[in-house]
């Protein structure tokens, strides 16, 4: 399809594959489409040019990168439920004209919609808003978008214009972007778009929940009603959703995390602070020590630095004021005895550890003979998330980073980028995270949140690029997705219930060494500059082992349980051998218990089970006449009578961390 008359021009479209093929230009998405296949025309929901995600009815200007996105595609997932989220707007104000629409973003699998209303909704008003969605989606009218000036959008709104849309209007106008609406039928919103081709390919969906919300996540603004939803090409595919979410139910981190006394969140501590409690301390420490070793093989430093420092130096790093809407306020202090305005420092709760770890390169000269210098730290940092955006483990307000900088030279930086991104690989497939993808965070030029210079960040991107490649490894390329400093390798993990989580990262950093005058002497007797690699495999212990509870129902690996063995005495008489058992398990470095409790060995075996114990030892009269035990490993049963040394030395080699190379 070619917009307007056939052009005379040819512009040639690069496609994923590298093959590339010539087409008038003007020609649609949806014309690039129909070159490649008629199934893949069929099955599309948007087009990537250049790294940017557009309409299928989008003309194509010029010779580019190009790529079909459906809903395999984590770009055409958002942009089959962001247009069903247009569907849901419409509905709630068909059937409440004096709801006032706010805005709307997606997450995962959901997608949702802040209104202003009356009243909360009820269960009922949401059954007549997703019969409401059937309808509009059954009309099956396009999306249209429409690029106006300020005061024709505002016009062109009619009955969605309210305050909210009038400022975001105002704030695009002043920043000079563009102002888009998209029309459905008779109904227009605000929006940046992209769009699904029409209402009728918003699929099967279901309205999930509704919370409360504030404008901009404000307390201080109008209150507003949330409503989520979901939304698949089919409803076989919706239906297997609804399914995961109720085992989701049962494997809930915050309900595991309590049961199985791992951490808590106390009020009069903080929200979003966790207490790690003893057996939630265990599995932690157990994670740490498993990096440790990983980190001692790959020659890095393990330093401690300071949970506060001068808010200049997070001024200097650009910090602050980036992320100033998320840190706690800073602290300012009057130097003692002074009443003088000009002796006061700010303090700042630190929400990186990077400008730490610069100051500790900076401490002593460095020559080419002392890089890569490698620094690793479980620092922990703080942010101050809204209450309602926290989340159990997950979403929290101080977390504790497995965080590390390289500062390398130039010719040593890609060989010890494709290092990082083999460690994190190791770490992700020791925790039977087998399934991921690689998210490859650019910059986007029309954005001025970036540090640096556009020359820095095409080395940047490139050096990425360049290992990704090297690696053989896919990914996909996403603008707006790196950090202010420098573009990112992300790992998207999916879980056993299907679900996306960002975990590792690797960044490339060009900028804070300039900004921050780092050197080191080169072996041409000149000063140079290093280049950072910033990597976290775990990201977050918080936010991982929260994912991880949930991935494993709790149920871990022997490795990494929190009691790995419990010594199970069947009848009070045979405790001093059970004690010699226990004693035996904790001298072979096992994590043990030993349950003393006068109760029938059946219930002790059903509590060590629903404990989540992977390791047992039952002990009766005939086990200590025999010096054995009899063996039961969690999901298997009974594994027989073994002499205790044998049985020592079995449990030795379950227990065993994951070891090998990175590769």
């Amino acid at each position: 399809m070619v917009t307007n008359a056939t052009q005379d021009t040819l512009i040639q479209v690069t496609l994923p594959d590298g093959a590339v093929r010539e087409t008038p230009c003007g020609t649609t998405g949806k014309g690039v489409a129909e070159l490649v296949g008629k199934r893949l025309a069929a099955d599309a929901l948007a087009i990537e040019v250049d790294g940017r995600v557009r309409d299928l009815s989008a003309p194509l200007e010029r010779s580019a990168s190009v790529r079909i996105l459906t809903f395999k595609d984590p770009q055409g997932r958002a942009v089959l439920r962001h247009s069903a989220g247009h569907v849901l707007a419409q509905a709630v104000m068909d059937l409440f004209p004096g709801a006032a629409p706010a805005a709307g973003d997606w997450s995962d699998e959901r997608y949702f919609y802040d209104f202003q209303v009356p009243r909360p909704f009820t269960a009922e008003d949401l059954e007549r808003i997703e019969a409401r969605m059937g309808e509009i989606r059954d009309s099956d009218v396009p999306f249209e978008r429409l690029e106006l000036p300020p005061d024709q959008a505002l016009h062109i709104l009619g009955p969605t214009r309210n305050p909210f849309k009038e400022e975001m209007i105002s704030e695009l106008d002043r920043r000079g972007e563009t102002i888009s609406c998209y029309r459905q039928g008779n109904w227009v919103d605000l929006c940046l778009g992209p769009h699904a081709p029409s209402t009728g390919r918003a699929g099967a969906f279901k309205l999930l929940m509704t919370a409360g919300a504030y404008w901009h996540g404000d307390e201080t603004q109008p209150q507003l009603q949330r409503v989520y939803l979901t939304a698949f090409p089919s409803h076989k595919e919706l239906e297997e959703y609804l399914a995961r979410i109720e085992e989701a139910k049962k494997r809930d981190h915050r309900k595991l995390g309590q049961e199985l006394d791992l951490f808590t969140i106390s009020p009069d501590v903080g929200q979003g602070l966790v207490l790690w409690m003893p057996k939630g301390a265990a599995l932690r420490y157990e994670l740490e020590s498993f990096l440790r070793q990983k980190l001692m093989e790959s020659g890095y430093q393990s330093v401690y630095t300071p949970h506060i420092g001068k808010l200049d130096l997070y001024r200097t790093s650009g910090h602050f004021p980036y992320y100033k809407d998320s840190q706690y306020p800073p602290i300012h202090m009057r130097e003692h005895g002074s009443e003088d305005d000009a002796s006061e420092e700010g303090y700042l709760l630190k929400p990186m550890n990077c400008p730490h770890h610069i100051k500790i390169y900076e401490a002593t000269p460095k020559s080419y003979r002392d890089l890569p210098y490698r620094l690793a730290e479980f620092g922990t940092v703080y942010r101050y998330e809204q209450s309602g955006e926290l989340s159990g483990m997950t979403r929290v307000r101080g977390f504790t980073q497995d965080d590390a900088h390289l500062f390398v030279t130039p010719d040593q930086l890609e060989e010890e980028l494709a290092q990082t991104v083999e460690l994190v690989l190791f770490v992700l497939r020791s925790l039977n995270f087998g399934d991921y993808r690689i998210r490859f965070g650019r910059r986007d030029p029309s954005s001025d949140k970036y540090g640096g210079h556009p020359e820095q960040w095409d080395r940047a991107e490139s050096n990425i690029r360049n290992v990704l490649r090297g690696l053989s490894m896919d990914f996909s390329e996403e603008l707006g997705e790196a950090a202010f400093y420098g573009p990112k390798i992300d790992f998207v993990v999916r879980d056993c219930l299907n679900r996306e989580w960002q975990l590792g990262t690797v960044q490339v950093d060009y900028v804070l060494p300039e900004r921050f005058s780092l050197k080191y002497i080169g072996s041409d007797g000149e000063v140079h500059r290093p280049i950072m690699i910033h990597r976290a495999p775990f990201g977050s212990f918080e936010r991982f082992v929260g994912i991880l509870i949930e991935h494993y129902a709790g149920a871990f690996p022997a490795w990494l349980a929190p009691v790995q063995a419990r010594v199970l005495p069947v009848v009070d008489e045979v405790l001093p051998y059970a004690r010699e058992v226990y004693t035996a398990c904790r001298l072979a470095g096992l994590r043990a218990e030993l349950d003393e409790r006068s109760e029938k060995i059946g219930y002790k075996i059903r509590s060590a089970e629903t404990e989540k114990v992977p390791l047992m030892l039952v002990v009766g009269k005939r086990e200590a006449e025999r010096r054995a035990v009899a063996l039961r490993v969690r999901s298997q049963g009974d594994q027989g009578v073994l002499p205790l040394e044998e049985a020592m030395a079995r449990l030795v080699v379950e227990a065993a961390r994951p070891s090998g190379r990175n590769s």
